[in-house]
């Protein structure tokens, strides 16, 4: 049985994986991306390359983005030549960006003024999850929209949730970042008293991953950190994005997050270190070379 067409803008470190899940399906995938060369794996697969957001939104009943900033969202979405003014009527158009819930929510409704279902369905899980599909996708729009997409997210991921209307996708990934930030913070701290004590970290791991303390990135990102492999599953110019859409979620509400707003000025010293491009993990340097102070 063919498989209907399904356009995937955006094709980086996990979205390349993602598109090719979606190959091994047997949906022919339209691809589009800023930069061609980062497409060419999908695109050895079997991925067809389009020119622009448009040309996979007419060609594309079903249309993943997978980009970088909530102005990217914008721009791909929006104007003339975006993916709700190009898509067919009855379209869906699903953004696994994380991005501004305020956004979500304008896109969903622009695109039901043309009889288009726009999901926000960010995911968590990082290249690990992306490569396995076993992404956590958090999903939020019309439930009809949901169940029409359904099929294309168990493709992608293990654990997926429809968390109510447009933009709850969008706040749910945030509450998974502000986790996530402090995590880190803990996991990285933890390594650092370990290695201060003149315990072995690795080892440390194995009684600490099991127990109470245990976490994903304790798992799976303080391994590759302490063999030195600092390489991007999650870079840390994608988190201070995040974090820094959930602080302005967070004054917009009236919340103080100070265990955020200390996570985004730590992360901050690396981008400013020029370690925007590495993976989170990289923040394990900053504990073992200059202490905790």
């Amino acid at each position: 049985m063919n498989q209907p067409a399904v356009g995937f803008i955006g094709v980086g470190v996990m979205g390349s994986s993602m598109a090719g899940h979606l190959l091994d399906a047997g949906h022919p995938v339209l691809v589009f991306n800023r930069s061609r060369a980062k497409a060419e794996q999908v695109l050895a697969r079997g991925g067809v390359w389009c020119d622009a957001p448009g040309e996979v939104a007419r060609r594309a009943t079903s249309v993943i983005t997978m980009v970088g900033t909530p102005d990217d969202v914008r721009s791909v979405y929006l104007g003339p030549e975006g993916l709700i003014a190009q898509a067919e009527r009855g379209a869906t158009l699903i953004d696994m960006t994380t991005s501004d819930p305020e956004l979500a929510a304008e896109l969903a409704q622009a695109g039901g003024a043309r009889s288009l279902e726009v999901l926000d369905a960010p995911v968590s899980g990082g290249d690990i999850g992306a490569r396995n599909a076993t992404l956590s996708i958090m999903v939020g729009g019309s439930r009809e929209g949901f169940e029409r997409a359904l099929p294309l997210f168990q493709r992608l991921g293990k654990t997926i949730v429809h968390q109510g209307a447009a933009g709850s996708g969008q706040y749910t990934k945030l509450c998974n970042q502000v986790a996530i930030a402090s995590t880190m913070l803990s996991v990285c701290e933890s390594m650092a008293l370990a290695k201060a004590s003149g315990l072995d970290p690795t080892r440390v791991l194995e009684s600490i991953t099991t127990g109470a303390a245990g976490s994903w990135p304790l798992a799976n990102l303080m391994p590759r950190a302490l063999r030195g492999d600092f390489e991007p599953g999650f870079s840390v110019t994608h988190l201070l994005k995040d974090l820094a859409i959930a602080l302005r979620c967070a004054e917009r509400l009236g919340l103080e997050l100070p265990g955020l707003t200390l996570a985004r000025r730590l992360y901050d010293e690396l981008a400013q270190q020029g370690l925007g491009s590495k993976g989170t993990q990289v923040l394990l340097r900053r504990y073992l070379e200059r202490g905790t102070s």
